[in-house]
């Protein structure tokens, strides 16, 4: 007999609006409690604290327009932010400041979220889509400034990029990109040559969301679809569609793999939350708790396994966080 799903280990409430994007930040300075920041549709970013299950700061950002994606430079006390209103912002939070401090005009005004890589010390890459279809533009931060564009040609006909993930295979390697488009294609790019390396055609309708596991050379996508597909990089940098899953239902908003590279989480439009094992993609468990579309899942990053905890949030305004699969 199959045992029931676990509930939450608790829930946050009070954004007042649909959940977008969660960003968790436990392991960047010691003696001080664990976090989790949220962007709601209501331009609201939340700083919640995990031993308190309050929020310490709310901070009002995007002209009140939906916060799409977040994250922290370094350290919890520097945050960038997306929004709907074609911007993204840097934010101090040091010593009890809320102040935008950098403010970068983006050139779409669509869902397709920013993705960050570190470089070095101070020194990021920034993708974010362009202002023709299906155009990335890199950025330097903080020196603002365009690194590379990144044109398909004209015959592709990949409509837009959907979601973007810069990564690279080890310190001081070239940075590449993977892109998921609205025509179902994966594209691995070769930033420093603005080339294609590779085209794969993993899905039949816009790919919604992916990541990547740098260290096995493979990822996971999902997107509109049924499906969950999952994919690796040959020797020669060649996109192989690898293993796929078939869902009951439509559309997967998010999808991420936990840092140990055990399991990883799904959001789905049918309100659940779908968990695997990383390896074979076994189904390992269901979690029906929301009662709207899930728009987003990911990991914290604690360094003590039992601590790990997962989050997710929804258009039910609420955010979940779970703890389970933490053996060593």
């Amino acid at each position: 007999m199959a045992l029931p799903p676990p509930d939450p280990k608790f829930v946050l409430r009070g954004t007042g609006a649909s959940v977008n994007t969660l960003h968790f930040c436990c392991s960047d300075q010691e003696d001080c409690d664990p976090i989790l920041f949220s962007g709601s549709a209501n331009g609201l970013i939340h700083i919640w604290n995990l031993k308190t299950h309050r929020a310490d700061k709310v901070l009002e950002s995007h002209k009140k327009q939906s916060v799409l994606w977040i994250h922290t430079l370094q350290e919890r006390n520097c945050l960038i932010s997306q929004g709907r209103d074609a911007a993204v912002s840097t934010w101090d939070l040091s010593e009890g400041r809320i102040a935008v401090i950098d403010s970068i005009p983006l050139d779409s005004y669509g869902f397709c979220q920013c993705s960050l890589m570190q470089e070095g010390v101070g020194h990021y890459l920034l993708a974010s889509p362009g202002g023709t279809p299906s155009e990335v533009k890199i950025l330097d931060l903080p020196k603002k400034t365009p690194v590379w564009i990144l044109k398909p040609p004209a015959d592709a006909k990949l409509g837009m990029p959907m979601c973007l993930k810069l990564w690279q295979s080890s310190s001081g390697s070239r940075p590449l990109l993977l892109v998921g488009y609205e025509d179902g294609s994966l594209i691995l790019w070769d930033l420093s040559e603005k080339k294609i390396l590779s085209r794969l055609a993993c899905h039949n309708e816009p790919v919604m969301c992916l990541d990547f596991d740098p260290e096995k050379a493979k990822g996971i996508s999902g997107s509109s679809e049924k499906l969950l597909s999952s994919w690796r990089l040959d020797n020669q940098q060649n996109l192989e569609l690898q293993n796929t899953v078939t869902l009951l239902n439509a559309g997967i908003a998010d999808t991420c793999i936990r840092q140990d590279k055990k399991i990883l989480a799904t959001a789905g439009w049918d309100h659940r939350i779908r968990i695997f094992g990383w390896k074979k993609l076994k189904p390992l468990a269901v979690l029906p708790y929301h009662t709207a579309s899930v728009h987003c899942v990911t990991f914290s990053d604690h360094v003590v396994p039992s601590e790990r905890l997962m989050a997710a949030g929804s258009k039910d305004q609420r955010i979940s966080l779970w703890s389970f699969y933490n053996e060593p």
